[in-house]
């Protein structure tokens, strides 16, 4: 008797850990994304140097105009490849990724174009160019960038203008100090400071590095003991001089 109901146990063991295996074996190889909903959607901008032109937000408002903002989907019904395409459209958008995961999980990395300079020409146009000389139209972000005003074309723009506005904005003191340009129509620069009173002639638009080194040493070793508003002109078109025009009330 009790032989047969160890039998009997094991049997009821056996049976159950098999109907257990199986159950586990079908519930792991079930594809999740068939019956899962997206429960969450991450959002990830690279290369952010200059902010405030590309957001999380802004992204999931064109996702949501688009209606493929995937939250709150069945997984199975979100299409990952017409989100990067959507995503890709958006001027401001360089590239886009998109993968989902089966814990409901939606992941969306972007790279932004990074925008270098604005440029606000003599001809109305009105555009920004980017780190790889592309032209990027006009938007409502407020940006801290160099504004380029006077007589510039697109092929100025993206083959002059580029390099300078990178120039600048790798340089903290530029950055911050630099507030306009000025195209003269032989091509020549002017330098319009946030600080002082004053323009910088730069001349031709070569040798800049060099231009802008003298111009930091005058601010850090000149200006700085004479006062920021002595000059109303400098110029550091040639090189080994700094030639200046005192202001009127000096």
């Amino acid at each position: 008797m009790t032989i047969q109901w160890k039998k009997t146990a094991i049997i009821a063991i056996d049976a159950a850990l098999a109907v257990y295996l199986l159950l586990a074996i079908t519930a792991f190889n079930r594809p999740d994304e068939l019956s899962d909903v997206c429960n969450e959607v991450k959002i990830d901008i690279k290369d952010a140097v200059v902010k405030g032109f590309l957001n999380a937000n802004e992204v999931k408002a064109q996702l949501q105009h688009a209606k493929i903002y995937p939250l709150g989907d069945r997984m199975s019904d979100v299409n990952t490849r017409r989100i990067e395409e959507t995503l890709r459209q958006n001027p401001l958008v360089e590239s886009a990724e998109c993968y989902k995961t089966q814990t409901g999980r939606v992941y969306i990395t972007l790279t932004q174009r990074i925008p270098v300079i604005r440029v606000i020409a003599d001809n109305g146009e009105n555009y920004y160019v980017d780190n790889h000389g592309g032209i990027m139209p006009p938007t409502r972000y407020a940006s801290s960038l160099v504004v380029a005003t006077g007589h510039i074309s697109k092929s100025y723009a993206k083959k002059v203008l580029r390099p300078i506005g990178s120039l600048l904005l790798k340089d903290d003191l530029w950055r911050y100090q630099v507030e306009q340009l000025n195209v003269l129509h032989d091509g020549s620069i002017e330098l319009i400071p946030r600080i002082g009173e004053h323009v910088v002639y730069l001349g031709q638009p070569t040798g800049l590095e060099k231009k802008l080194s003298r111009l930091e040493k005058f601010y850090r070793y000149g200006l700085s003991k004479a006062g920021w508003n002595k000059y109303s002109y400098i110029s550091v078109e040639f090189d080994n001089q700094i030639i200046c025009k005192k202001a009127k009330r000096y």
